[in-house]
């Protein structure tokens, strides 16, 4: 924690009542007094550390914990929200929004939810889509925010349903052996299993109990596909409590999150928490060396690198992304304090969107943002085939990377000069809340700044930025 003083009263509360225990009763334990917890509850003091240290032993608590967590997202998102034009006029300084974020986090999200609501109402009516006359056009966030919105807050890392995958995984000696394993539980359910030329990747028969995967997917995929129904057919009842728990809005935003706990389990046992952490440790978080050990893609390896937030057994904190060759963020996960942007797509100096130029190579960037964090990053292309002749491709490109004080722990860092004067590019998160005054690929000016135009000057941009 250095000398930074940490303020982490929301996190301390919700921690108190997680154990369900009283404030007397948490501050006797901690070893302080009642007034001294409610002044570190209330974020009127830092958290001591000899309470942090009180916290380990009796509670075995992860204090990295106290210094992440959804502080930072809620600061992002806040922030992005605030950028809209209709609060452009009204935008707070940054610190009331961190301090909104640690002292009121449950306001900091109604404020969120209805930014959300009022972004979408005005895009039904920007799209003429007669949202007005509409019996299902409620100002409620759809169904696939919601459930980005939950992952994003759960730090991508959901505890039972790993635990549960790495269970199914544990007797396997050999990780190729992952899909006998497979198979072999659906037979124990009464499923066949066969292979066939079909469009879909899996189908499933529930009247006939027949699972079909498709002979053109490759192989890493057949096998998700076959943990994928192990998942919604043998973990149903887990799945199900986790969905109660998360109090999804609507049947829908619920049936997507089922498909998403279900994806989150074929990861987590094709690439089991415990064994995958120490194979990537080993291997300095070589890509390719862990997509053949495990038998999983490219990008299946950056994004469970992305889930490794285990409390007691954290992996690197990665951030993961995946593009478009439009630029816009299809898959997104951040345990970094880079946080990307939730509506559009990411910087144009970002060197994932330069990876549809170099088809199967990956790409080493060190990389800048706005308020000093520096990080490395690798960008790859990722080609999805049709399968046959005349099948479209799908495109796109992923990204993984680390803020750079973990570069040692990384193979592609190795030969790259990490204190050399302008090795580190410059780069933002989104153009309207990126606050750098000189950037050749600004698309729009930035909505917390102030413009000067100039009509007898001009240079890239057509105004300048003060």
């Amino acid at each position: 924690m250095g000398n930074q003083k940490l303020y982490a009263g929301a996190k301390l509360r919700e921690t108190r009542q997680k154990l369900d225990l009283t404030q007397k009763e948490f501050a006797t334990k901690l070893g302080i007094s009642l007034p001294y917890l409610n002044q570190m509850e209330n974020n009127n003091r830092p958290v001591s550390t000899s309470v942090v240290l009180s916290l380990a032993q009796e509670f075995g608590f992860d204090v990295t914990e106290l210094s992440t967590g959804d502080s930072e997202r809620l600061v992002s998102d806040m922030r992005e929200a605030m950028a809209d034009p209709v609060l452009a006029d009204l935008s707070p300084p940054m610190a009331d929004l961190r301090l909104t974020a640690s002292n009121a986090p449950a306001l900091a999200r109604a404020f969120l939810h209805l930014h959300r609501a009022y972004r979408q109402t005005h895009e039904r009516l920007a799209s003429l889509d007669e949202a007005l006359g509409r019996d299902d056009a409620r100002a409620t966030p759809s169904p696939w925010d919601e459930v980005r919105d939950f992952f994003h807050y759960c730090d991508n890392y959901i505890d039972a349903v790993d635990r549960a995958a790495e269970r199914f995984a544990t007797p396997l000696r050999n990780e190729n052996n992952i899909r006998v394993r497979a198979v072999s539980a659906l037979g124990n359910l009464g499923v066949r299993t066969k292979f066939d030329d079909i469009h879909e990747l899996r189908r499933y028969d529930p009247e006939r109990k027949e699972l079909t995967l498709s002979l053109r997917a490759a192989p890493e995929t057949q096998t998700f596909q076959l943990l994928l129904q192990v998942a919604l057919l043998e973990q149903d009842k887990l799945l199900e409590a986790t969905l109660d728990l998360a109090r999804f809005q609507s049947d829908t935003a619920r049936a997507i999150a089922k498909i998403g706990l279900a994806n989150y389990f074929a990861g987590a046992a094709l690439m089991p928490y415990t064994r995958f952490l120490e194979a990537a440790q080993e291997t300095r978080h070589d890509l390719e060396v862990l997509s053949m050990r495990f038998g999983a893609s490219i990008e299946q390896v950056c994004h469970r690198l992305s889930t490794l937030q285990r409390p007691g057994a954290k992996g690197i904190p990665f951030f993961f992304v995946r593009v478009d060759q439009a630029g816009t963020i299809t898959k997104r996960h951040s345990a970094t304090r880079l946080q990307f942007a939730r509506y559009g797509g990411a910087c144009p100096l970002w060197n994932v969107h330069r990876a549809f130029e170099t088809p199967g190579q990956f790409l080493r960037q060190l990389a800048e943002t706005p308020d000093g964090v520096r990080y490395i990053s690798l960008a790859r292309d990722v080609s999805k085939s049709g399968g046959r002749w005349g099948a479209p491709v799908r495109r796109y490109a992923i990204s993984l990377g680390c803020e750079v004080a973990h570069a040692d722990k990384l193979v592609y860092a190795d030969g790259l000069d990490l204190s050399g004067p302008g090795t580190f590019e410059p780069i933002g998160i989104s153009c309207r809340i990126c606050e750098r005054e000189h950037c050749h690929q600004r698309s729009v000016p930035p909505l917390e700044r102030r413009l000067t135009i100039d009509s007898n000057a001009r240079g890239t941009l057509p105004y300048e930025v003060g």
